[in-house]
């Protein structure tokens, strides 16, 4: 293992925002692993970490392939991270949506270009990404469905679905997008949780990506299972529920239940007084694939995504 700076970004008033990068093996540029690009993402920087603990061990066991190269790079807004910001410290910016980057522009303009020059060589790009809102997923793989992506290929790592997003033109300017127009085969993994650590799930994403590894020849195969079956889902079967109203939030259901149209999903309170003041149903039969679960919530606020075409539905309540 190689332990390396990979670009470093001076600060009039604190110290320097250095990205570190760790390199396993050498040849061809054959797999990228990016963790935490926002502030709150300590999930997915932990999730990295695992990732170079294990590969460190797998390098020592001699089980990595010849003449390929893995980049982890576990971290990339630790300023915000360090302040308890989502998005960048001082003018509360996204990287993630500000690739292929502009090294002349604004400050995550220049970090884009920065970090994309370091990861845009590679043939296959992992990113561990979060949602927009607070809440948990079902662990899942998400590409962007640009005519360059191959779904097969997101069936390797073992996790229950594959998600494919027909990207908006906001897409254009994230990571996972730039990364297959540049010919890397981009995949976003998304785990359970987002702002604190769910072992459990950050263990099942660790091997999902060793798993996918030892699929595409780049470690040895077969060191961690084959997985769970996976179903290929366009992002639109998708079904949202949205919050009729603000309010408290007090939700019934938790990713992987079974539902059935109809069951109260979640109720909403009134924030002073009390007071039921909405009961959230589910419109279809299916199974939550996320839910929001922040204390509060916003009028027409996303609080549940479910996945339908899952089978015959259970009496859970």
């Amino acid at each position: 293992m190689i332990r390396e700076t990979l670009f470093s970004l001076g600060s009039l008033y604190r110290d320097d925002l250095r990205v570190t990068g760790y390199r396993f093996g050498s040849g061809e540029k054959a797999a990228c692993i990016v963790g935490a690009m926002r502030g709150n993402e300590i999930q997915q920087m932990f999730v990295a970490s695992q990732i170079v603990r294990e590969l460190r061990a797998l390098e020592a066991q001699g089980r990595l392939a010849q003449g390929k190269e893995i980049l982890v790079i576990p971290s990339v807004n630790h300023f915000s991270m360090n302040i308890g910001k989502r998005f960048w410290a001082l003018d509360n910016t996204d990287i993630n949506r500000m690739f292929p980057g502009y090294d002349q522009g604004e400050t995550t303009q220049r970090i884009a270009a920065k970090l994309f020059e370091q990861v845009s060589p590679y043939r296959l790009g992992i990113q561990f990404a979060s949602f927009y809102v607070p809440g948990h997923f079902l662990p899942h793989v998400k590409m962007m469905d640009l005519g360059y992506q191959s779904p097969e290929l997101g069936r390797a790592f073992g996790l229950p679905y594959v998600l494919l997003r027909r990207p908006r033109p906001y897409d254009s300017t994230t990571l996972n997008y730039n990364w297959q127009v540049w010919e890397t085969q981009a995949f976003s993994v998304y785990t359970t949780a987002t702002e604190e650590i769910d072992e459990r799930s950050a263990r099942e994403s660790v091997e999902a990506v060793l798993r996918f590894l030892g699929a595409q020849g780049v470690i040895a195969r077969g060191l961690y299972g084959p997985g769970e079956p996976c179903r290929i889902v366009p992002e639109n079967a998708l079904v949202a529920v949205h919050a009729p109203v603000s309010g408290v939030y007090r939700r019934f259901f938790h990713p992987g239940d079974r539902i059935r149209k109809g069951q109260v999903l979640c109720e909403i309170l009134h924030p002073l007084e009390g007071d039921v003041v909405a009961r959230v149903a589910s419109p279809a039969d299916g199974r939550v694939f996320f839910a929001h679960h922040s204390p509060l919530v916003s009028e027409r606020g996303v609080v549940y995504k479910i996945i339908t075409g899952e089978g015959p539905v259970g009496s859970e309540t």
